[in-house]
């Protein structure tokens, strides 16, 4: 248990909960800190991962209470240094699941599309609303949430402070599911289960590849995808996958 965070691990699960109740869970250096050691502590045979918050919120993005001022030089280190946090989310080799409630505000939203899968209850409120704070993002929402919703929506989401629900962020890509109250944590559990399951090479290049495929130009990114497909078919659980498929039963992969 850290200062900001509790955690645990059930066979290939782990979660990550967000503790900081009287901030909304609004992000700090130090949040940041145990978010990034809880990553780069986990075993190997976790995969995947249930992030979310306490006491009604998932985070509140940065904690303007903390916000000192920075000169330039500081001030991109500090933002380098979320964004080596949440590439790490992406792109460090677990799956992560959003169990989302109340505030997904500014890095908060940042934290979230850092995530792979996403689920908002009826509370959720996504908000960019750095533009009516006089700062600009900085923990990576021009790469994530720009690519989700497109630069153009994104402008007048930070220019507005406009506020998205649950229902709206499903429509726009900011969540995958919408549920009623009480059910994101359990159906986070059940899809993480579910995705545990899967091959681990599978998993790793959906995560890994796609994202990067989407950046490409279109032969580059189809040439990407034979290589993928290549080496992912060489694998034990590709035959197993196979196997089972023909004798009719559930693959068990390693």
């Amino acid at each position: 248990m850290g200062q900001y965070t509790e955690s645990r691990i059930e066979g290939r699960v782990a979660e990550l909960e967000l503790i900081r109740e009287d901030k909304r869970n609004a992000m700090s250096d130090g949040l940041i800190a145990e978010i990034d050691a809880f990553y780069t502590g986990l075993p190997a045979e976790v995969r995947v991962v249930v992030l979310h918050g306490r006491g009604g919120h998932y985070c509140a993005g940065l904690d303007l209470s903390e916000h000192v001022h920075r000169s330039a030089e500081e001030g991109v280190h500090h933002s380098r240094n979320w964004h080596r946090v949440m590439d790490l989310i992406q792109f460090g080799g677990r799956v992560t699941v959003s169990a989302m409630t109340g505030a997904v505000i500014g890095g908060g939203l940042e934290l979230a599309t850092a995530t792979h899968v996403r689920i908002a209850e009826p509370s959720v409120i996504f908000q960019l609303p750095e533009g009516r704070r006089g700062i600009f993002v900085g923990g990576g929402a021009t790469a994530r949430v720009g690519r989700i919703l497109g630069a153009d929506r994104m402008v007048e989401m930070m220019l507005t402070g406009r506020k998205y629900g649950a229902e709206e962020g499903l429509r726009l890509g900011l969540a995958h599911y919408a549920v009623a109250d009480g059910e994101a944590l359990p159906l986070a559990r059940e899809l993480a289960a579910t995705i545990a399951e899967n091959a681990p090479m599978s998993n790793y290049f959906i995560t890994q590849a796609l994202p990067r495929i989407a950046d490409m130009g279109q032969g580059e990114g189809l040439f990407t995808e034979s290589l993928a497909a290549a080496l992912v078919q060489t694998t034990p659980d590709a035959a197993e996958g196979l196997r089972a498929f023909l004798e009719k039963r559930p693959p068990v992969f390693r």
